[in-house]
C-alpha cells in the first residue's frame, strides 16, 4: 500500500496526535528479527501459544497459513512482530479465550500482527474479542474480526495508540445484540485506513472515545440484513477527522444517525469534528440524519466536499459550522447502488466542482488515496475534483 512515511514525531499531546496522523504518519514499524520464531506443524512451535511465552523483546513470530483452534495467547512483550507466513491463517476460538476475553490480548509494548483472521471468540463477560488490546501500541494490518461478540476492543489507557490497516470487521455479535465491530476506548489516538465495516446488529461499526481519532478512505456499510446502530460514533467528541469514507445506514439500521458526535457527554478538552470528502448514504429515510452533533460543548465543525444520497436531515442541521459543497443525489448518479458501489456513474453524475478544503492543524485536508474494495487504498493521480470519497468514474 503507497503511504508516505516521514520519521515519527515526539510523543504528541492530544492536539499534536490528530496533527501527525493527518500528516500521514504512522506508527512505528518494528525492527524485524535476526531468527523468526516459526509457528506451525513440524516447526520448533506448533502452537501460538507456545511461541508467545518464548518470545523476546523485539522478536518476530512467524506462523504457517492454516487453521488454529483454541490456540489463545497473551502477549506482553516490549516490541513484537507476529505475521502470517505462506497464506491467511485462520485462529479459532473454538470455545477458548486468554484470560476470558480474546483470542489474543496485546499489552506491554509495540505490537504489529499482520495477516490473521479472528474467529468466533465467545466469553461470560459477553465481550469476547479477536484482539483485546490493552496497553501500548498497536499495528493491525491486513486482519479479519469476524464473527467473535467484539471485534477488535480496547482498554482506556490514555497512552495508548491503535492504528487499522486494510483491516475487515463484520458479523461480530454478542447475545444481547449490543455489539461493536471496532470499539476504541478512552485511549491517545485511533488511525483507520482502507478497513471495510459491515454488517453490524445494534452496535457501531466504529465507536471511538480516543482523545484523537483519524478515519480515512474506510467502507462502512450496514449492507444487506445489517442493523448498525450509528455507523461512526465519537460519545465523548474529541479530535475527530473523517475522510474519504463510504458511510451507508441501510433501511434496518437500528438509529436513523450515520455520524455521532457528543452523544455520551463531552470531556473537558478540544472538540472537533472535520468531514471532508466522504459519500453518506441514508437508505432508512423517515427521521434519519447524516450527522448529529450533541449539545453541551463549543465544537470546531467542518463539513466540505461531502456528498450525500437519501432522504436524511442535511448536515447544516447538526448545529452550527462551515459547510461549503455538500451536494445531494440520487442513487443513479452512482455506478450500483444497490451492489454498494459508489463510484461516480459517469463524467456528469457528480461534477468535477470540489472547493479547496483548506487545512486542519496546519495539515491538508484534501485526500491523496480513496477507498478501493475491498479493504484497500489507491493513491490518486491528482488533486480530489470532485466531491465525495471516490474520484474515479466507473464508466469512463
Amino acid at each position: 500500500m503507497p503511504s508516505r512515511r516521514p520519521p515519527p514525531p515526539p510523543r504528541p499531546d492530544r492536539r499534536r496526535a490528530l496533527a501527525a496522523l493527518a500528516a500521514g504518519l504512522a506508527l512505528p514499524r518494528l525492527a524485524a528479527a535476526a531468527a523468526p520464531l516459526q509457528v506451525g506443524p513440524g516447526r520448533r512451535f506448533e502452537r501460538i501459544a507456545d511461541a508467545a511465552r518464548a518470545a523476546r523483546d523485539g522478536d518476530v513470530i512467524e506462523v504457517d497459513a492454516g487453521e488454529y483452534r483454541g490456540d489463545v495467547a497473551v502477549f506482553t512483550q516490549r516490541r513484537l512482530t507476529l505475521r502470517a507466513r505462506g497464506g491467511r491463517v485462520r485462529l479459532l476460538a473454538d470455545g477458548r479465550a486468554a484470560e476470558d476475553k480474546a483470542i489474543w490480548v496485546l499489552r506491554g509494548g509495540h505490537f504489529v500482527v499482520e495477516g490473521f483472521d479472528f474467529e468466533g471468540c465467545r466469553v461470560a463477560s459477553r465481550n469476547g474479542a479477536g484482539i483485546r488490546f490493552e496497553r501500548g501500541r498497536l499495528v493491525a494490518r491486513d486482519c479479519r474480526f469476524v464473527g467473535n461478540e467484539m471485534g477488535l476492543l480496547t482498554s482506556n489507557d490514555p497512552q495508548a495508540e491503535l492504528r487499522a490497516e486494510r483491516c475487515e470487521f463484520a458479523h461480530n455479535l454478542r447475545p444481547d445484540g449490543h455489539n461493536h465491530q471496532l470499539y476504541a476506548g478512552a485511549i491517545r489516538t485511533l488511525a483507520v485506513h482502507g478497513c471495510w465495516l459491515h454488517h453490524g446488529s445494534i452496535g457501531h461499526l466504529i465507536k471511538s472515545r480516543a482523545a484523537a481519532s483519524l478515519v480515512l478512505h474506510n467502507r462502512l456499510t450496514d449492507e444487506r440484513g445489517g442493523r448498525s446502530s450509528y455507523e461512526l460514533e465519537f460519545p465523548n467528541g474529541g479530535v475527530a477527522v473523517v475522510v474519504g469514507n463510504l458511510i451507508q445506514q441501510s433501511p434496518g439500521t437500528d438509529n436513523p444517525i450515520l455520524v455521532s458526535f457528543g452523544a455520551e457527554g463531552y470531556r473537558p478538552t478540544r472538540q472537533a469534528l472535520v468531514l471532508v470528502h466522504n459519500t453518506l448514504v441514508d437508505e432508512r429515510g423517515g427521521d434519519s440524519r447524516f450527522l448529529r452533533v450533541a449539545p453541551g460543548a463549543e465544537v470546531e465543525l467542518r463539513a466540505l466536499n461531502n456528498l450525500l444520497c437519501g432522504d436524511a436531515a442535511p448536515l447544516e442541521a447538526a448545529g452550527p459550522g462551515e459547510y461549503r459543497h455538500n451536494p445531494r443525489v440520487a442513487r443513479s448518479a452512482f455506478a450500483d447502488a444497490a451492489a454498494f458501489d459508489y463510484r461516480p456513474a459517469d463524467d456528469r453524475a457528480v461534477p468535477a466542482d470540489a472547493v479547496d478544503c483548506g487545512r486542519f492543524d496546519g495539515h491538508a485536508l484534501a485526500p491523496a488515496f480513496e477507498y478501493r474494495h475491498p479493504r484497500g487504498l489507491a493513491p490518486l493521480a491528482g488533486a480530489a475534483r470532485r466531491p465525495g470519497a471516490l474520484q474515479q468514474i466507473a464508466h469512463a
